[in-house]
């Protein structure tokens, strides 16, 4: 049996408490790290960069929506993201998987389709659960902006993610040790990509994706 190294990412302990036991049975002698908010994971993951896996809620402390997704996706963009959510229509499937995530898991899922996901991932494959063609129709503006978004760099996205974390272009350029004059260009090329005129715009384009995953 493998040790795999995983990083399980949820804000309610029971929850994470059944992942824990999930992937407990499928790796011996590995590593599984409990995060309960956005930074905890940042930091275990820098911390343990041989992580094979993220198991990521899509609502904690930290994260909005699929922002959490796409900063750790730029930021880490070796380790595979499974997304672990109640919110499970078909369109917050294809969103995941269309901004990185390697797989998508419903927490109503038993089990062992929670299993079966993990170690399709594991293997290298991508897991989505079944959608019909009738679900796959996409809003026309939501799919622009999807479009958009993927033109977006990896440092972009981190740009992105921390401006709608209400971060300033200061605070930005600590966190990323670069100066506010490389921040302040990186924002102009988001505001660029997604044909928004202000960082506010910006921040509403990212919430009206969010809030289509929760219609």
């Amino acid at each position: 049996m493998v040790a795999y190294h995983i990083i399980i990412a949820d804000d309610h302990p029971l929850f994470r408490g059944a992942l824990r036991q999930a992937v407990s049975s499928m790796t011996q002698n590995g590593l599984i790290i409990e995060a309960g908010d956005l930074q905890a994971v940042r930091l275990a993951a820098q911390a343990h960069p041989e992580v094979d896996l993220l198991l990521l809620d899509l609502a904690m402390p930290g994260v909005s929506g699929f922002s959490g997704l796409m900063a750790l996706r730029a930021e880490f963009p070796a380790l595979a993201i499974i997304i672990c959510s109640a919110s499970d229509d078909t369109a917050t499937i294809r969103r995941s998987l269309d901004l990185g995530a390697s797989g998508f898991i419903s927490k109503s899922a038993p089990i062992d389709d929670i299993r079966a996901a993990i170690e399709t991932v594991l293997q290298g494959d991508i897991y989505s659960p079944p959608m019909t063609g009738a679900d796959m129709r996409e809003d026309g503006d939501l799919a622009d902006l999807m479009a958009r978004l993927k033109t977006l760099t990896p440092q972009q996205n981190r740009v992105l993610g921390m401006v709608c974390e209400g971060l300033l272009n200061k605070q930005i350029a600590y966190e990323l040790n670069v100066s506010e004059a490389t921040v302040k260009a990186h924002v102009s090329a988001i505001l660029l990509k997604l044909n928004v005129d202000s960082r506010t715009q910006a921040v509403v384009q990212l919430g009206r994706l969010n809030m289509a995953m929760m219609a």
